[in-house]
């Protein structure tokens, strides 16, 4: 038996280790713990010897900030580079016996991943936690409906632009794009697209009464081509209440009378313009027939009359941009309202083809000002999805997505979401709205251009989109006014 006295002699780190080799058996025996042995290798690179002989002082000085060691493998140069490669073959026999949760933090898999190898993946950045390709197709989501959001100068346009531009190469699917700041004119002419101009002074015409057979699901198309004309009205007649329900009435019964010739010969000189509305409501008994006709004669006798002719272009192009600059503040949302209807109707018809429609809103927010605009642009947002429409929004404002609960059905209905430097203001709504962490939020908080949290269906991802600024592509894409310049110059 040996004395206590005699135990006291075994040196103090002979009776660390047993208490930590007591631990560890403990561990192993009932813990679900398995031992494995571990070689850690950390590979120094550089493009000079001094460059390297630093890149090495410093990892020695990061791993000592952390009470740990490296170990410079002198004379083993080779063998530690074969075995840093991922060949599966390590030829450094220096191992370190690891439990496995130990283990486990080496494994640099924590990180989720968004990569699709599929035929029609587009490129969305790089993972800003593993620098990996972020490769997915919004097709393939439950509801491909998606939202661009971000303060002026995060990179909003131009990340649309990326995307039409890939899509444009990468699918057979058609783009339309509503442009009220006359931003995507240079992309689309390069890539061969038509360019619609609305204004004034152009002799480009959109017929905001123009309806196919395939309108609507339904067997009559009248009743989704009704609620158009009532937002359209609305926006004409104005106020803080909008339509009262007499007009509303009038509106949707001068409707039906001015469709009636169309519907019985369908060919485009029966197609009804603004002014057979105007007509037909001037016709009524009501007073109120009278003043909606009141606030349509200047869009039809006045001088904002350029709605009020037959549609006299071709949309029918594989890329079709309306600008919608030249309106100015008085028609940009009337325009944006039409060309929204007249996106309608060309999804509409590639439904019947089995093709997709992609379509790009900027400057949304200007639509979910009145009730009823609002309120037909849900309701678009939410007929896409079954028609083969893929629409994307871009808006820096976000409270007025949340304003009502119906407009907030734009957020709910859209499973993509990228989203760029918020505000501070919007950043507390989008945490909430959202379930972004604070560590989330800090990608959006102060972030440069290109950089953010991507949204894809129930995946939550940052990323980083730095994209070549000596190409000619980028200076067909950017909204910087001096490389704008500097590009028109060369």
């Amino acid at each position: 038996m040996i004395s206590k006295t005699y135990l006291s002699l075994f040196p103090s780190d002979l009776a660390t280790y047993g208490r930590d080799a007591k631990a560890l058996l403990k561990e192993l025996q009932s813990q679900n713990e398995r031992m494995f042995l571990v070689t850690f290798l950390v590979l120094n690179t550089g493009r000079t010897e001094q460059e390297l002989e630093n890149n090495v002082f410093q990892a020695s000085s990061i791993a000592q900030k952390h009470n740990c060691n490296l170990c410079r493998l002198d004379f083993q140069q080779e063998q530690g580079l074969m075995s840093s490669l991922p060949l599966a073959d390590c030829q450094i026999e220096i191992q370190r016996g690891l439990t496995t949760s130990s283990t486990a933090i080496f494994v640099p898999f924590t990180t989720q991943e968004l990569f699709d190898n599929g035929k029609e993946s587009l490129y969305y950045g790089l993972n800003a936690l593993s620098n990996n390709l972020i490769m997915v197709d919004r097709k393939k989501l439950k509801n491909p409906n998606g939202l661009i959001l971000g303060t002026p100068g995060s990179g909003k346009s131009f990340s649309a632009k990326r995307e039409i531009t890939n899509a444009f190469l990468v699918t057979d699917d058609d783009i339309i794009i509503c442009d009220p700041e006359a931003e995507y004119t240079p992309l689309v002419e390069r890539l061969h697209g038509q360019v619609i101009h609305i204004g004034p002074a152009s002799t480009q015409y959109i017929n905001p009464m123009d309806i196919n057979s395939n309108y609507s699901e339904e067997d009559n198309p009248l009743a989704l081509k009704a609620d158009f004309i009532l937002s359209l009205c609305e926006l004409v007649v104005g106020g803080k209440e909008g339509l009262q329900p007499v007009e509303k009435t009038v509106i949707d019964r001068c409707v039906h009378v001015v469709y009636r010739k169309y519907f019985e010969n369908p060919t485009p000189e029966n197609m009804p313009l603004l002014e057979d509305l105007y007509n037909a409501l001037l016709t009524q008994d009501e007073p109120e027939a009278r003043h909606v006709a009141a606030a349509l004669e200047i869009y039809v006798k006045g001088s904002l009359n350029i709605f009020n002719h037959h549609t006299n272009v071709d949309i029918h192009n594989r890329i079709v941009c309306f600008d919608i600059k030249q309106l100015g503040k008085q028609l940009k949302k009337l325009g944006m309202l039409i060309v929204q209807d007249a996106v309608w109707g060309r999804v509409t018809a590639n439904r019947s083809a089995g093709k997709s429609t992609r379509y790009y809103a900027d400057e949304f927010h200007l639509l979910l000002k009145e009730e009823q605009t609002a309120a037909y642009s849900v309701e678009i947002w939410k007929r896409f999805r079954k028609w083969g429409g893929i629409p994307t929004a871009l808006t820096q404002n976000v409270k007025d997505l949340l304003a009502s609960p119906e407009v907030s059905n734009i957020f709910e209905n859209s499973d993509f979401v990228y989203m760029l430097n918020q505000a501070n203001g919007d950043r507390q709504i989008l945490a909430k709205q959202l379930n972004i962490s604070p560590h989330q939020l800090s990608y959006v908080t102060h972030s440069g251009e290109g950089e953010g949290l991507l949204f894809f269906g129930n995946v939550i991802l940052p990323f980083v989109d730095r994209f070549p600024t000596d190409l000619e592509l980028y200076r067909i894409m950017t909204t910087k006014l001096g490389e704008i310049s500097e590009g028109t110059q060369k």
